[in-house]
């Protein structure tokens, strides 16, 4: 019995270790200084985050940012789960994912915002929920013209759809996963509550 706790510890060890290097791949700063913009850092807010790689003005680029982004949750927790053959090992490895994108340890631990990551772990773990997310994003962004405010909601949203679209663990890592965004957004909630959050399309800022 020990020798199994031990294999079993070893395993999740692993998947939570390989989950977070996966996650914490800065994509956005990578692509923008291959195309030639520099530190994305430097740029609009300063997140390395696809609604700030759009800042540069390169759509193509945020596009791609965004299906990295999304990809390397959705891959962390496919891959644990085929190899695994347990949704558990799944949650377990998106939830590190996600927790490796807001807190990188090749970026001193300072990431994204993880709300792209997010909706890629949500829909690899359990697809009703993630594309509820994402509908839940996409209708409030039309209805608000503001990414944070969407991401906000589909984060708020995404445990509740959990709990009756899948179960109690892919509950609780939506819920991990929307505290941490909560947390991220922090300065975000100040000025939407101020009315001075930027709408999206407002244009690139530098500084």
């Amino acid at each position: 019995m020990e020798d199994l706790a031990t294999a079993a510890a070893i395993a999740i060890g692993l998947v939570a270790l390989g989950g977070y290097l996966l996650g914490s791949i800065p994509f956005g700063l990578v692509l923008t200084r291959l195309a030639g913009y520099g530190d994305i850092r430097a740029i609009g807010s300063g997140n390395i985050g696809a609604t700030n790689v759009l800042r540069t003005g390169n759509k193509p680029l945020a596009l791609a940012t965004l299906l990295l982004d999304s990809g390397k949750g959705a891959i962390a927790v496919l891959i644990a789960v085929a190899l695994f053959e347990t949704p558990m090992m799944g949650v377990i490895a998106g939830g590190a994912a996600f927790l490796g994108h807001c807190f990188p340890v090749w970026l001193g631990f300072k990431g994204g915002k993880g709300v792209a990551t997010f909706l890629g772990t949500m829909i690899a773990a359990a697809w009703p929920v993630g594309l509820a997310c994402c509908a839940t994003w996409a209708v409030t962004a039309a209805l608000t013209r503001m990414s944070s405010l969407s991401a906000l909601v589909a984060a708020a949203l995404g445990p509740v759809y959990a709990l009756f679209l899948a179960d109690q663990p892919r509950a609780g890592l939506a819920l991990f996963c929307a505290v941490l965004i909560f947390i991220r957004h922090k300065d975000n909630i100040a000025r939407i509550l101020a009315g001075t959050e930027p709408r999206i399309g407002a244009g690139k800022k530098k500084g």
